[in-house]
């Protein structure tokens, strides 16, 4: 388990002090994918690195298995850290080795035989689809084979935590789809915990079971994926969720004075009966879609969708009555009835 107690970290800047991190409190259990969100400078980096000790905390605690960081000795802590793994946006990968020899860098660090090291390695290599990559160099890899080297690289001691900073942000959409569902793979089958940090919520709702959004160095909200985007409470939330706040530019311009508009808020509706079709199909009513925002969480739809139902009062009444029954659904009017 890691537990961040009171957590802050102050920079001393030439200009003054920069508070990057403020009182952060968060319990993130074993065997969980957690999601750390936050847009550019909200602190997520610095959180990630005061976690394994690459920035020492100006105050708070950071407890690992119960064991207070801070307190240890510099060779307990090289000791804690090499079951704390961490894998980047750039890779980070050494250019003149191998991808097996990069594998099995960490392992010569840790005084493992060159025999085992390399038995190991292979076997890493195998475990995030790179057999026949062993005797490869980084410069003839694609940008997702060099993460799947460097999420090999960080498996090579076995660790207990896995850290991910932005390691999805170089790729392509359909690289880090894979490279998540190796990430998400390893977590189940190794019970890795898995600290994600990143700035898109595409990947929050792809992998993790809790986040915690970052603003100004704060955590202003916290809870699991769904509940986060059911329920966004704070500004910071909603930014992420809906990036366009819920609106669209057909929202914003003014409708005819006849017109029958309501925005749909999905709280955890259940996918297997899309609403538009099913009132169609058991009404008759026909509505128009004039924006949607919403996601597929575990057959759950979550989001927003404007409609503009029919100009005929009595369908739209009747339309807005059976909106109303649906489980997980809430009707907001834009322009009235």
């Amino acid at each position: 388990m890691i537990e961040l107690k009171h957590l802050s970290k102050t920079f001393q800047m030439k200009d003054g002090a920069v508070q990057a991190l403020r009182d952060i409190n968060l319990t993130i259990p074993d065997g969980m994918i957690y999601g750390i969100i936050g847009m550019s400078g909200a602190g997520k980096s610095t959180l990630v690195r005061c976690i394994n000790l690459l920035e020492r905390p100006t105050e708070g605690e950071v407890v690992i298995d119960g064991t207070e960081m801070q307190a240890l000795t510099p060779a307990q802590l090289r000791q804690r850290r090499q079951k704390i793994a961490m894998i980047f946006q750039q890779f980070n990968l050494l250019m003149q080795r191998s991808c097996l020899a990069n594998v099995c860098f960490p392992m010569e660090l840790a005084g493992v035989k060159k025999a085992d090291a390399e038995k190991r390695a292979r076997e890493l290599l195998q475990t995030v689809g790179l057999p026949d990559k062993a005797g490869a160099y980084p410069a003839q890899l694609s940008g997702g084979q060099r993460q799947r080297v460097a999420i090999a690289r960080a498996l090579a001691t076995d660790p207990k935590v896995l850290l991910c900073d932005e390691a999805t942000s170089a790729l392509d959409p359909d690289t880090t789809r894979s490279i998540l569902s190796l990430i998400r793979e390893i977590n189940q089958k190794l019970g890795i915990t898995v600290v994600v940090i990143t700035h898109q919520m595409s990947v929050v709702e792809a992998i993790c079971d809790r986040v915690a959004i970052l603003d100004g160095g704060q955590v202003v909200e916290e809870g699991t994926v769904q509940e986060i985007f059911a329920r966004p409470k704070t500004a910071a939330a909603r930014r992420l969720v809906a990036p366009s706040g819920g609106r669209s530019s057909r929202e914003l311009a003014s409708f005819a004075p006849d017109d029958h508009v309501i925005r749909l808020t999905f709280n955890g509706s259940s996918t297997e009966k899309p609403l538009v079709a099913s009132l169609a199909a058991e009404t008759g009513i026909l509505v128009s879609v004039l924006s949607a925002d919403t996601r597929d969480l575990n057959q759950k739809c979550f989001g927003s969708m404007l409609l503009r139902l029919p100009r005929d009062v009595a369908e739209a009444r009747r339309a807005m009555e059976y909106i109303r029954t649906q489980p997980g659904v809430t009707v907001e009017e834009v322009t009235g009835l």
